[in-house]
This record gives structure tokens, C-alpha cells and sequence, in this order.
């Protein structure tokens, strides 16, 4: 028994937020014990049933998520039309809205897996919460390249353009970095597959939200992610939303949750439609 238990404030702060971005086995691949659950649990002040629950909620989010968005018309055209072999490997490169346990890329899975069962689909959630480019591209052999992927969904830029609330003159990551990542990272692509990248355009922010969650140090302006999405609408490949108004122009607050950073699950289903819509009818850049 876990003597360390959560209060139940903290215990209602880790299922209703921290607990879906935090997958540890991630970060801390290395560490002794990352596989036990007993251990991982403990780290949340959670009993190992507790933990669990929680994992299959989760998956279970993600899967109501899928049949529900099976349901359109629409996206059953598109799923004809997708460009992948039944024994491709996917890999999604990302931050916190790929590393959601109920997020897009789950979601998505879930669309592949049901409609196309006869196939052995390799997925890799490489996403890790609040990663700039520079830190995915640190991780990128390791946590990319290593699993030779047929395919590579890159949905990152948002945590580049942080303004730190000591220090809100400069991003933490400048544009020119940032479009060098971006960069470094489609080549590294080109030496594992001929298939192009599939790039999702980071979402636009609700300020008024964002400023009263007390867990985060950084504001987001409009200005900074629109220029990240010009940078990512450059680079070859698959382009998803390039104006990011999949949540809404201007954003909808529905669609994200109470951080109006991370989207909710209605969000990431309008990624996920929007995703499919650019691998079934939109032309690849060369």
C-alpha cells in the first residue's frame, strides 16, 4: 500500500490534467523500475488499481473518440484514399498534444486499427509534454530513426514560442532555430523513408485561460505561432491545417481544456479529421 497517497485535491488535479501528460516511461527510459507499475503509481500518490483505472480510461476515451468520428461520411471516403501499407510503421514526433493518453495520435490508431484490421500496423507515440524542436531534435535518433518508421507525423512549434513571464521580450526558442530544427529533422527523415513528412501546424491559444493556469510560467502570442506556422507550411511534405483554424477561427473554448493551451478531446478529433482530410485529398509539396 502506497503510504504516500495523493489528497484528494491533488488526486483531482492528476486525473483531470497532469496524469495524461505524464508519461515517465518517456522521459526516463533508463530509469530502474520504470516498468513497474507499482513503482510508477507510487510516484503519483496512486494505488497500483487507481493507476490503472486511470491508463484504461484513457484508452477508452480514445476509442469512443474514434467511433464517434467514424461516423461521418466524410471521413469513411477518406479512409480509401490514405497513403499507407498494411505493415507500415508510424511514428508521431510531438509534445504535449501527441503525449496525451487520449490525444490525436491515439485517436487516430484507433480510426487505422478498426477499419483496417487485416493490418499489422506498427504505431510509435514519440511525443513528450511541453518539448520544443530542440528537444525532439535531441531525441530524434533515439526516439525516431532507431524505429526505422515508414511514416513520420511531426506536430511540434508551440512550446518553441514561449515568452517566460521574467523574460517576455524573446521566445525561448528563435524563429531561425526553430526553421533550422524543423529542418534537421525532415532530413533525418529522408534517410529512414521515401514517404514525405506529415506536418501538423501547432493550434492557436486561448489567452484569457492560458494566463490563469497556475502551473505554467510562459505566455503564448498569437503572432509567434503564426509565424511557426508559415515555417512549418515551407517544409516538404503533407502540410495538416496550415492556418490552424481547425479549433475554430477565432479558437472555441470547448475545444480546448480549462488551459486553453492542450486540447480536449472534441480538439484533438478535428486533428485528427483534419489529418486525415490532408493524407487523403491535399497535394504533397515537393
Amino acid at each position: 500500500m502506497n503510504s504516500n497517497k495523493a489528497s484528494e485535491k491533488e488526486k483531482e488535479a492528476i486525473e483531470k490534467y497532469l496524469f495524461q501528460f505524464t508519461n515517465l516511461e518517456k522521459s526516463y527510459h533508463l530509469l530502474p523500475g520504470i516498468k513497474n507499475t507499482e513503482s510508477i503509481a507510487g510516484i503519483f500518490g496512486l494505488e497500483t488499481d487507481e493507476y490503472e483505472k486511470l491508463k484504461d480510461l484513457f484508452r477508452e476515451n480514445a476509442k469512443k473518440a474514434a467511433l464517434e468520428l467514424l461516423k461521418d461520411d466524410e471521413v469513411i471516403d477518406w479512409l480509401d484514399e490514405l497513403p499507407f501499407s498494411n505493415d507500415d510503421v508510424i511514428v508521431a514526433l510531438g509534445d504535449s498534444s501527441t503525449d496525451d493518453q487520449q490525444g490525436w495520435f491515439e485517436i487516430f490508431q484507433h480510426i487505422l486499427n478498426i477499419t483496417v484490421p487485416e493490418a499489422q500496423f506498427t504505431f510509435v507515440n514519440s511525443g513528450i509534454s511541453n518539448n520544443t524542436t530542440t528537444d525532439s531534435l535531441r531525441r530524434m535518433n533515439r526516439d525516431v530513426l532507431a524505429h526505422e518508421p515508414d511514416w513520420v507525423i511531426v506536430s511540434l512549434g508551440t512550446f518553441d514560442v514561449q515568452r517566460l513571464h521574467f523574460a517576455p521580450g524573446r521566445t525561448l526558442v528563435p524563429l531561425s532555430e526553430t526553421w533550422e530544427n524543423l529542418a534537421t529533422i525532415e532530413d533525418a527523415i529522408a534517410t529512414v523513408t521515401e514517404n514525405p513528412p506529415i506536418w501538423i501546424t501547432p493550434v492557436p491559444v486561448i489567452p484569457e485561460l492560458l494566463e490563469n493556469m497556475e502551473l505554467f510560467e510562459f505566455g503564448l502570442e498569437s503572432t509567434d505561432l503564426a509565424q511557426v506556422r508559415e515555417v512549418i507550411t515551407g517544409r516538404k511534405g503533407y502540410n495538416v491545417d496550415p492556418l490552424g483554424r481547425r479549433m475554430g477561427n477565432p479558437p472555441e473554448a470547448w475545444y480546448y481544456l480549462s488551459d486553453g493551451l492542450n486540447p480536449s478531446i472534441s480538439g484533438h478529433l478535428n486533428t485528427v479529421k483534419e489529418l486525415l482530410r490532408s493524407l487523403a485529398t491535399a497535394k504533397v509539396k515537393e
